[in-house]
């Protein structure tokens, strides 16, 4: 621990640059999205959605708008009361919020004797004793503590400012348990990842490359296999008309033959050529390929492989031997990803799914021995050599000797039909080569691409499956105010302070290094790590103690502890810089700073109906900024004599709510 005189640390020295991945944005969440012309009750509903999400300012201003428009009812009025004492002393609460706080059970028209009743009268009895600090606390806790669900827990979370002395302390006491109980609930600490995921896109598998068989192999193949075919009829007329038996036994034997030695032959070219095509794809390139440009979606892709590639190396191999071998297949998958969700506005977290999928199968491949298993599939069968290669030699000899035969019988005839059907015959073959070549190559293409395709809509289903339980902003806040109540307490029980030995305290919420953050539509940016600021204001000087939060896990690290008087303070300022960047400034009179980036650089990421500007404010709201400044500026202003202004002003404000 600092002595009062110290030197404060500058938070901001060496990490003045938060670094944030890409935010998301939920589009499809609509907890505080008011439609227009909406009428007060679905105003007040989505300023319950405020309130519950930790944006107290937002919210107060939409359920008094909806009050006034003749909104109530027990509900409404049990929300109301705490949406205009949540976050604020009843110092910083202007005159028109205390008149309406006073007079919100009749403005609502509160009647009955339900449970949202009970609540809004347990809230009466408690500002009653804020008001009257000699009230006996007994038979109110008791009312409090026999409250049901949420109210309870709603009283808990909204009035630990608002309240002093001895009724304050038995209220943190409860609120520290309910905090201590509600921290972890719900599975936070394996659903909260969850929430910074955005919603995937679904499986994309290139289209394959059309058959390449021009019109000009299509007119060489018929013309030639016509001509070819014409021969082969006047060769054969020939030897008939002779009655060359053993010829014509022999030239039908070479057809035959020839059948199956094509038959065999475009077999055994085509697993060769197929072959040569996958070792091609899956080879290591040659030349180091040139790198995409910095900050685009081919460059985040590359390092979404690169990250996957590098995290999943396989149990058997090392990681040197599974980065060479798999160099090639990388670039393949990579080059696929990129053609096919290369568009204007598919960020790479949203195909990070599939990415992390293709480098799995890819590992389990390889752990498995299969990864190469194309070689031995697309290898040529004994059997197809043996029937090509004796196709080919009967077709040969029973060609030969019925040409032969032919040209005994017709000379100058069956020698022109000889050389016209070994012309035709070459460019016929050739042409229907590559034309039957290419329709079973589009064909193989076609049955892979479905195969994968299905197998990744089996992975994205499972995926969707594992995001089905994202928890909602509401939960985010409730679990972030649970911590804030975790820290609270640690530094009191550090400083051996209660509740009640403060004046004032104060939190702020800023984005942690490093972290992912995520929003709803409207809503505040979440942040799977933060740092958190807290001042705790006593008789004796200002308290800062600071400590990074894992809000994945709900724990703490990285403990500071900073002591100064009120006079240390020089000025505190809010910093606004282009793209709302937004910076929390204390500086002291020694020239220490003290900085905190609460809104980073280039978070004003909106959605189409999103005014500007309003991401900023609901994020500021939520971090506690206002309340906050409404303190800190006051001491910068006044110093000590803060603390005596500060007692006069709540003497001043000492007036009990009528019953």
């Amino acid at each position: 621990m600092t002595e009062p005189d110290a030197s404060a640390t500058n938070y901001a020295g060496d990490h003045a640059h938060v670094d944030v991945q890409v935010g998301t944005v939920h589009g499809g969440v609509h907890y505080y999205t008011l439609p227009a012309g909406a009428p007060p009750e679905e105003r007040f509903k989505i300023g319950v959605h405020l309130l519950d999400g930790g944006m107290a300012g937002k919210a107060r201003q939409l359920m008094h708008e909806a009050v006034v428009d003749g909104h109530g009812g027990n509900e409404a009025c049990f929300h109301l009361q705490l949406a205009l004492v949540s976050g604020r002393t009843r110092q910083e609460m202007p005159p028109d919020d205390t008149r309406m706080l006073r007079y919100a059970p009749r403005k609502c028209r509160v009647s009955g004797g339900d449970a949202w009743a009970d609540g809004v009268k347990t809230i009466g009895r408690l500002l009653d004793a804020a008001w009257l600090p000699d009230a006996d606390l007994r038979p109110l806790l008791k009312d409090l503590d026999g409250l049901g669900e949420p109210q309870r827990t709603m009283i808990l979370r909204h009035m630990e400012l608002f309240l002093e002395g001895p009724l304050q302390d038995a209220m943190w006491k409860r609120s520290l348990e309910s905090a201590e109980q509600n921290q972890m609930v719900n599975d936070r600490a394996d659903r909260v990842w969850k929430f910074f995921e955005p919603k995937p896109l679904g499986p994309r598998v290139r289209e394959p490359r059309p058959p390449d068989a021009p019109m000009s192999s299509w007119l060489q193949a018929v013309s030639a296999t016509t001509a070819l075919f014409a021969a082969a009829v006047y060769i054969g007329y020939l030897l008939a008309r002779e009655l060359q038996v053993l010829a014509v036994l022999l030239y039908l034997l070479s057809i035959g033959g020839g059948y199956f030695a094509a038959r065999g032959g475009l077999e055994w070219r085509f697993r060769v050529e197929r072959r040569r095509a996958k070792d091609a794809e899956y080879a290591p390139p040659r030349a180091r390929p040139a790198s995409a440009p910095s900050g685009g979606f081919a460059s985040k892709v590359d390092q979404r492989f690169d990250h996957y590639f590098a995290r999943y190396v396989p149990r058997n191999a090392s990681r040197s031997a599974w980065l060479d071998g798999t160099a090639g297949i990388r670039r393949t998958l990579r080059d696929e990803i990129v053609d096919v969700y290369r568009e204007e506005r598919t960020g790479v977290e949203r195909i990070a799914w599939l990415i992390r999928y293709h480098v799995g199968e890819v590992r389990k491949r390889w752990e498995h021995g299969t990864l190469w298993d194309y070689r031995r599939e697309l290898a040529v069968p004994p059997s197809t050599k043996v029937v090509t290669l004796l196709g080919l030699a009967a077709c040969l000899l029973g060609a030969c000797q019925a040409m032969v035969a032919a040209t005994q019988v017709a000379p100058v005839g069956a020698t022109r039909s000889t050389a016209i059907a070994l012309a035709a015959g070459f460019v016929a073959a050739r042409a229907w080569l590559r034309i039957v070549l290419e329709r079973k190559r589009h064909a193989a293409d076609e049955a892979e691409r479905a195969q994968t395709l299905a197998a990744c809509e089996a992975a994205f289903q499972r995926w969707q499956r594992k995001l089905a339980d994202k928890p909602s902003d509401l939960e985010m806040a409730a679990w972030l105010d649970c911590d804030r109540k975790l820290l609270l307490d640690e530094a009191l029980r550090h400083y051996g302070l209660s509740m009640s030995d403060l004046i004032a305290h104060a939190f702020i919420e800023a984005p942690g290094i490093p972290t992912r953050r995520a929003r709803v539509r409207h809503g505040p940016w979440r942040y799977t790590r933060y740092q958190l600021l807290l001042f705790l204001l006593t008789t004796d000087g200002i308290r800062q103690f600071k400590a990074d939060l894992d809000f994945t896990q709900g724990t703490f690290r990285g403990h500071e502890r900073t002591n100064y008087r009120y006079e240390a303070v020089a000025a505190v300022r809010v910093h606004q810089a282009e793209r709302d960047e937004r910076k929390f400034e204390l500086a002291l009179i020694n020239g220490a700073q003290i900085e905190v980036e609460v809104l980073a650089s280039g978070t004003e990421e909106l959605l189409v109906d999103e005014p500007p500007g309003v991401v900023a404010e609901v994020t500021l709201d939520s971090a506690g900024l206002n309340h906050t400044l409404h303190v800190l500026e006051g001491v910068a202003a006044e110093g000590k004599r803060w603390i005596t202004q500060e007692r006069r002003r709540k003497t001043d404000r000492v007036r009990p709510l009528p019953r």
